[in-house]
């Protein structure tokens, strides 16, 4: 009798083993789906998170735009300004790169102007212009004139877009929107700094650096976000902008830089924004040198 009552207390505590064991797997086991969920979870929400911050950018180019008074990125979704980074002397910068430029599809104005303004596009232009050809900008401004030679020779498919969008008369009648001391450059290319003609072009470029007397194309904070804003640099401390160095840089002025240098000064109070006097660009004239 008292071997068997020993063998049936020795079964009866490796019965208990074994439901204790089976009680900690399936503990074990929650556990780990519990931490596998969580882990999914967090992960979407990083996602998330990560799409929200990279939505909250601007529309049309214009690396400096007028309602984000400091810089060439985009602190509202509909603007596009220039942001003062580190400043990088220009001459001890390497030249820009400049890639292949992808054109669009959108018709060419007539060579001498279309009869009535054009502001919006399905499209960005095809190629309209010829290369190896130096096109001159006139803005006529109400404070003065502008002349801008425009460097097709090395970036050929922005000083295209420029050249399509001011012979469809699209500049005419728009406003100098933004004049910023602390970046010394003013912007424009459309009624405000949300102005856009309908499409984007891709960057011709990078790696540029910034001086006075050059025109720029503004865009967002995103790459390729350019449209039909750009910028004119009236000072040296645009060379804050070398930092960045992707705002494309399509032409130089020959005449009028004091009158971009001027505008500057019309700089409201806060240091950036619309000029306390109004600037109209009444024209934007293109020739053939």
């Amino acid at each position: 009798m008292g071997t068997d009552k020993r063998a049936r207390q020795k079964a009866n505590r490796q019965l208990k083993y074994q439901q204790a064991a089976k009680v900690q797997r399936r503990r074990s086991l929650t556990r780990r789906v519990v931490i596998g969920v969580a882990a999914v979870v967090a992960a979407i929400a990083l996602v998330v998170g990560l799409a929200w911050l990279g939505g909250s950018g601007g529309d049309d180019g214009e690396p400096i735009a007028t309602a984000p008074p400091t810089a060439l990125s985009v602190p509202t979704p509909t603007s596009v300004s220039v942001v003062p980074g580190s400043t990088v002397p220009a001459g001890s910068l390497p030249p820009p790169v400049i890639v292949p430029f992808a054109y669009g599809t959108g018709q060419c104005p007539p060579a001498d102007g279309a009869d009535e303004a054009v502001r919006e596009f399905d499209d960005a232009p095809q190629l309209c212009i010829d290369p190896e050809t130096t096109y001159v900008a006139r803005f006529t401004t109400s404070e003065g004139d502008i002349v801008v030679e425009l460097d097709s020779a090395t970036v050929p498919g922005t000083v295209n877009n420029f050249v399509t969008l001011a012979r469809y008369g699209y500049y005419d009648d728009t406003s100098i929107f933004r004049a910023d001391p602390s970046i010394d450059i003013i912007q424009g290319g459309g009624t405000d700094n949300g102005a856009s003609p309908g499409y984007e072009i891709p960057d011709e470029g990078t790696g540029f650096s910034y001086e006075p007397g050059q025109l720029v194309m503004a865009r967002t904070g995103a790459p390729n976000s350019a449209g039909g804003q750009w910028f004119f640099v009236g000072g040296p401390k645009a060379a804050n902008l070398n930092g960045d160095g992707t705002y494309v840089v399509f032409g130089r002025v020959s005449e009028g830089l004091e009158i971009v240098q001027s505008i500057i000064g019309l700089a409201p109070a806060g240091g950036n924004g619309p000029p306390t006097t109004p600037v109209t660009v009444e024209t934007v004239e293109i020739t053939e040198a």
